[in-house]
Parts: structure tokens; C-alpha cells; sequence
């Protein structure tokens, strides 16, 4: 680590002094990607490091059918076998671009000890196992060269007890041999009691060796990458973290780089760095802007051979709903163990490209309107809602907004050619000046309209759109 000359101080009260960057606020979309070992089995999810060590579960038995006992074949078997000769990180880039996406973030270190970076402080790395490639430097000096930001994100906190269920039976995570790799594997949280799962002060607690290193590793993906966004995963809100946390936060701030920190549930006090919600999204506006990451798999992070997706339209509407709420989304992809990305997952991505070509005015750049939107269709607000929302409807509208113009975004095309928006109505009480002038982007033919104290009622022109939402620009 290099010195900080820096203002900010590892405190929470000087930490407080940090601002979003207008870059992230202005982004609103970016690309997730979870790539790794996991990706060799392709199968159940990834997590398969640690399910195929708990006796009982499926990734445990389809193991033991496919690949014979976890003392003769453990997860570090996997590696040799983890080759990436596909891996084209310029076209991934190239893909990222056309998607729209204004940020990439790949998984430097997922929660089953495997650096997909040049890690020091590791020989289990990517780059000298496997593909024998520093993934992370090449990825991030790609999507660079297509004028997008690059950040990434560490799990490493939670391989304190990741690979714990080795422990309980005859397995290779035993084996003193595979420690640097396996372990430390001590218990962890408790899957079967909801109590205990959410508790920040678990025992036994990460100790000072491993709190260093993962503060070592943090540091040096800073120090060697110079990420604009540092995401982590939950586990990192127990109480023993809290100093390392500051720390931390107080090194990558110090670096002048116009960085943002994601964390989940309560790891970091408000204001002193950017809150996420994983699969999921609130049912308001939320004051300070945040982030949603989500999968296009309802089943999965990384690549497995039986995805169940989203429709892309499910995925729009996401993002479309998340920015009206003063929100990013960071939407994940799961590469091949050989480097290719799917091709539903390409497909979505450039689906996405298309409609924001077109509307992304709506959507890049914007803050929120005084109400995120309405409609009929009622979400359950907290993470882990996003595969059980009911679909939207072409009642359901959100707003955005840059400078004087308000965009109403349709969340689907009325069977009878008009949209009424009640919120804009003369009874609304928002008090707004008149209408100067409504488009359709993307359409050339005119909108009629008609503003009354039930709402704002507009005439759309007959066309056959084929598109899951559309922009009624408002002036």
C-alpha cells in the first residue's frame, strides 16, 4: 500500500464528507459479471464450491455421480480445467458498449478464494492457474479502450467460512495441503435459521490475520487497477470488519479516482458510501442515489446448463423502474469456462442497446420527478423480490427527468392508442407549468394531447411497436 495523502480519515465521521461522483448518478446502467471456476461445473449455481461440500445437497450428490468423492475430486480439480481459450476481452468490451452500458464490474474474487486478477498475496489466482491470464488487467484495460468506466468487486469476507462444510466429512478440504486455498472454512452463518444468518457478530469472528489480508488484497486490486467502483457482498457488515471498513474506504477515496463503494444491508453508514440491493428495488424514491444488481437468471449468478431467464422485457422494466427511483442497475452476465457469453445473455444485452439508442435520453443523465411513476401493478419493496414481481402493464408509467423535460416512460403500448396520466393531471397538486410540447422518441409522427383535471391524456400515433416500453418526451 502506498501512503495516503488524502483528506479523508478512517472514521465514519470523515468518511461522511464523501459525495457520489456525477459520473455514477449519470450512469444509471452497468454490467455485473460473475466468472470463475464456478463456471467448469455449470451446475446448481455459484456457489457450487460450497454446496458440493454439504452433504445432502444436490451439488453434493450430482458431484459425487459426476466426479466421484471429494477426497479423490475436490473444487480445486476444477482449475486445470478452467482454460478461458475463448476469453476475447475486446469483444467482450465491444458487446458491453453496444449494450449501453455506461460501467463494467467482473468478480475479482468470488467467495471460493480464486483471484481472477495478478494477486500477491495468492498463488490460487487466474493468473498463475487455469487461463494462466490476469483476467481482471485485461478486462479492465479493454473496456477502458471503449471509453467505459471499470470497477469490480471482492467477496473475498465471506471465504471466512465458505468452504465449511468440508470440514464435516472425509474431503480434500481437510487436507493441511490445500489450506492457503480452502481455508480458513471456520462455521459460519446459519442457512436454517433466518436469526442467525443476519447476525453482524458471528462467532467465531474473522481474526486479525485474516481481517489484514483481506484488507491487504482490497488494497492491492486498488493499487494495481485502479477501479472507479468497488463493490462488496454482504458479510462484510460484522462488527469485526467495522475499522477495516474505514480503513479501507478512507485508502480508495484518498486515490483521487472519483471512486464509489457499494455495500449491501448496514455495512456502511449512511452517506459514507453507495447502498445496493441485491434482486430487488425499493417502492419509492430513495433520496440518495443507489444501485440494484440482479441477475438475468432467476437461478444463478454464473454460467450452469439449465438458466431459467427473465424476459427481456422483465429486465427493462427493471431498469426503467430503478432509475425513476433514483437508481443504477448493475445487471449481471455469466461467461463459459471458455470465455464465450451466452447467447440469450449476448442477445439481451444488445436488445438493450437497441431501445437505448433510441430512448436512452430518458435514462441517462436524468434524476427523479417529484413521484417515480403509477400504475396499478405494486411491488413489494426489499431485495430478493425481483422473481416474484408481478409483470407491469401498459398503465404503468415512470418518470424521469433533465433539466425542464419530463420523460414518461409507458411500460407497455395501450390496446387502444392512449395513455392517461392521472399524475399530471390538473387535480394532481404538483402545481406544474403548462405543456409546451409532447414527442414520441423515436417516432417521427406528431401526439395529440389533452390536459384535464383527471390527467394528461395523449393520443398516440398508429404504429405496431414492437418495443416493451416507449418515451413520451414531455416540454
Amino acid at each position: 500500500m502506498t501512503s495516503m495523502n488524502g483528506a479523508f480519515e478512517p472514521t465514519w465521521e470523515s468518511l461522511a464528507l464523501f459525495t457520489i461522483p456525477t459520473w455514477y448518478q449519470d450512469a444509471k446502467f452497468g454490467i455485473f459479471i460473475h466468472w470463475g471456476i464456478f463456471s467448469v461445473p455449470a451446475f446448481d449455481n455459484e456457489w457450487y464450491s460450497r454446496n458440493m461440500y454439504m452433504q445432502g445437497s444436490r451439488a453434493f450428490e450430482h458431484h459425487r455421480q459426476t466426479y466421484g468423492e471429494q477426497t479423490r475430486f475436490g473444487y480445486k480439480d476444477f482449475i486445470p480445467q478452467f482454460r478461458a481459450e475463448k476469453f476475447d476481452p475486446a469483444e467482450w468490451a465491444s458487446l458491453f458498449k453496444e449494450a449501453g452500458a455506461k460501467y463494467v464490474v467482473p468478480v475479482a474474487e468470488h467467495h471460493d478464494g480464486f483471484a481472477m486478477y495478478d494477486c500477491a498475496l495468492s498463488h490460487w489466482t487466474a493468473a498463475k492457474m487455469g487461463p494462466k491470464r490476469d483476467v481482471i488487467g485485461e478486462l479492465a484495460a479493454a473496456v477502458r479502450a471503449q471509453g467505459l468506466t471499470f470497477g469490480l468487486s471482492s467477496h473475498r469476507a465471506e471465504h471466512w467460512w465458505f468452504m465449511n462444510g468440508g470440514r464435516q466429512f472425509d474431503s480434500d478440504v481437510q487436507d493441511p495441503t490445500y489450506a492457503d486455498f480452502y481455508g480458513p472454512a471456520h462455521p459460519g452463518p446459519n442457512f436454517d435459521q433466518p436469526e442467525l444468518f443476519d447476525s453482524n457478530d458471528w462467532q467465531p469472528r474473522p481474526d486479525g490475520k485474516f481481517l489484514e489480508d483481506w484488507l491487504g488484497r482490497s488494497c492491492e486490486l486498488v493499487d494495481k487497477y485502479q477501479p472507479q467502483l468497488f463493490y462488496f457482498d454482504w458479510w462484510i457488515r460484522q462488527i469485526v470488519f467495522a475499522p477495516y471498513l474505514q480503513r479501507f474506504a478512507a485508502y480508495y477515496y484518498n486515490q483521487g479516482i472519483e471512486g464509489v463503494i457499494n455495500y449491501k444491508l448496514d455495512s456502511f453508514p449512511d452517506g459514507t458510501a453507495v447502498f445496493d440491493m441485491e434482486r430487488g428495488q425499493p417502492s419509492d424514491i430513495r433520496p440518495e442515489t443507489w444501485q440494484a444488481c440482479t441477475s438475468m437468471s432467476k437461478n444463478s449468478w454464473c454460467y450452469i446448463a439449465d438458466h431459467d431467464y427473465k424476459s427481456f422485457a422483465t429486465l427493462l422494466h427493471d431498469l426503467i423502474d430503478i432509475v425513476s427511483k433514483n437508481g443504477n442497475l448493475l445487471l449481471n452476465i455469466g461467461p463459459r469456462s471458455d470465455g464465450t457469453i451466452p447467447e440469450v445473455e449476448a442477445g439481451y444485452l444488445r436488445d438493450f442497446g437497441r431501445w437505448l439508442a433510441i430512448n436512452g435520453e430518458a435514462i441517462y443523465g436524468t434524476r427523479p420527478f417529484r413521484v417515480f411513476g403509477e400504475g396499478p401493478t405494486q411491488l413489494v419493496g426489499g431485495q430478493f423480490q425481483d422473481a416474484h414481481r408481478p409483470a407491469f402493464t401498459a398503465r404503468d408509467i415512470r418518470f424521469t427527468t433533465k433539466g425542464n423535460t419530463l420523460y414518461a416512460i409507458v411500460l407497455g403500448w395501450p390496446d387502444d392508442g392512449e395513455v392517461m396520466i392521472q399524475s399530471l393531471g390538473k387535480a394532481s397538486g404538483l402545481d406544474l407549468p403548462p405543456i409546451q410540447k409532447i414527442q414520441l422518441l423515436g417516432v417521427d409522427a406528431p401526439v395529440t394531447w389533452v390536459c384535464s383535471t383527471e390527467g394528461l391524456r395523449v393520443k398516440l400515433p398508429e404504429i405496431q411497436p414492437i418495443e416493451p416500453a416507449f418515451v413520451l418526451k414531455i416540454e
